[in-house]
C-alpha cells in the first residue's frame, strides 16, 4: 500500500497533546475567516506566529487553497519535529513504531523507568541540536518528543527555567505513540510550509498579498491556580501581551485579516478589562468554550474565551 492510499480520507489533526489546543474552538474561527476568503475558498498568505499544536492551521488546510504558509513558534524542539515530519516522515515512524513496541511490552514499574530514562536523554540532547542542519539526530530528539508528550501526565508539554522538560509520567495503559496514518497526512499537508523559529513579529517579514494572521498566544492566566503561560522558559507575561497588542496594531492593513484568541478575564473578575483595554477599537466576541479552570470540580466547564478581530464584519 502506496503512502497516498495509507492516508486516504485521513484529516491530518496535531501530532502532539497540546495545553489550550484549539481542537474544540475550530468552528468559532472559521466562521471569523473574512467572507472574501470563504466564497473564493483561498487564502493568499497564512502565517501563525504561536503554531503549538497547529490544530487551526491543519483545519485551515482541509477548507481552503492557501497558497502561501508561514508557521513560527518560538519553541526550538516543536520545530524541530515539525521539520522531521515535513522531510522525513517515515524515518520518524520507524523510530516511534519501536518505541511504543519496547515501552508496551514492559510492566507498570518498568514503564516508569523507561520514561524517565527517555526523558533524561531528551534533556541531555536539547543544548546539542543545531537548529540549522537537518540531521538524524533530529528524528531521535523528536520521536523522544513525541513519546514524552503521548505517555506523560495529561499530555502536558511544560519545561523549567532551564529550558529541561519535567512533566511526569502518566499512567495510560494503552497510549497511541506511533500513528502512522495521521504523520503521513500531516508531512503532505506541511509539504509546501515555511517553518520557522522565532518571535512572533517576525511575521510581519511574510505579509504579502491578501494575509490572514491567527495570533494564539499563551493565554494570560485566570487565576494562580491556571497559570501555565511558558512552553519555554520564555514567561508570556502581561507585558508580553501588550507588545502582542502593539504588534496587532501595526500589522492592521488594509489587505491583512488579524484575529487572536485568548482568555477572558472576565470569568473571574466581571470588572477586569484587560483586553478590552488593550484592544479597544477593535471587534472583541465571547464564545464558549469546555475549559478548566482550576483542579476542583466546581470549577470546570463552560466559560468564555475571547476572539479579537480587525475586521468589521458581521458573522
Amino acid at each position: 500500500m502506496t503512502n497516498s492510499e495509507l492516508i486516504e480520507g485521513i484529516r491530518p489533526k496535531p501530532f502532539l497533546k497540546w495545553a489550550g489546543g484549539k481542537g474544540q474552538m475550530l468552528d468559532e474561527i472559521i466562521q471569523r475567516i473574512p467572507k472574501k476568503n470563504q466564497e473564493q475558498n483561498k487564502i493568499d498568505t497564512y502565517i501563525e506566529p504561536f503554531l503549538g499544536g497547529g490544530a487551526v492551521f491543519f483545519h485551515l488546510k482541509t477548507k481552503f487553497d492557501i497558497k502561501r504558509s508561514y508557521l513560527i513558534d518560538l519553541n526550538k524542539e516543536i520545530i524541530i519535529a515539525y521539520k522531521v515530519i515535513q522531510k522525513k516522515p517515515l524515518e520518524l515512524i520507524n523510530r516511534l513504531d519501536k518505541i511504543e513496541s519496547e515501552y508496551k511490552g514492559l510492566t507498570k514499574l518498568k514503564r516508569k523507568k523507561y520514561y524517565y530514562k527517555v526523558r533524561s536523554a531528551y534533556n541531555s540532547n536539547l543544548k546539542k541540536l543545531n537548529l540549522n542542519e537537518f540531521s538524524d539526530a533530529w528524528i531521535k530528539h523528536s520521536s523522544f518528543l513525541i513519546f514524552l508528550n503521548k505517555t506523560c501526565f495529561n499530555g502536558l508539554y511544560r519545561v523549567n527555567s532551564k529550558n529541561q522538560f519535567n512533566v511526569p509520567h502518566g499512567s495510560y495503559k494503552n497510549p497511541t505513540i506511533c500513528d502512522d496514518r495521521n504523520i503521513l497526512a500531516v508531512s503532505e499537508t506541511l509539504s509546501d510550509a515555511k517553518l520557522l523559529y522565532g518571535d512572533f513579529e517576525l511575521s510581519r517579514e511574510f505579509i504579502e498579498g491578501n494575509t490572514l494572521i491567527y495570533f494564539d498566544p499563551p493565554y494570560r492566566p485566570l487565576n494562580n491556580t491556571s497559570s501555565f503561560n511558558s512552553y519555554n522558559n520564555n514567561t508570556f507575561d502581561d507585558e508580553e501581551q501588550k507588545r502582542l497588542a502593539n504588534f496587532f496594531r501595526e500589522v492592521d492593513q488594509p489587505n491583512v485579516s488579524l484575529i487572536l484568541s485568548n482568555s477572558d478575564p472576565k470569568n473571574i473578575d466581571s470588572e477586569d478589562t484587560f483586553f478590552d483595554d488593550l484592544y479597544k477599537g477593535y471587534k472583541i466576541d465571547r464564545v464558549y468554550a469546555n475549559r478548566m479552570i482550576n483542579s476542583k470540580g466546581k470549577k470546570r466547564g463552560k466559560i468564555t474565551e475571547i476572539i479579537i478581530l480587525n475586521s468589521r464584519e458581521e458573522i
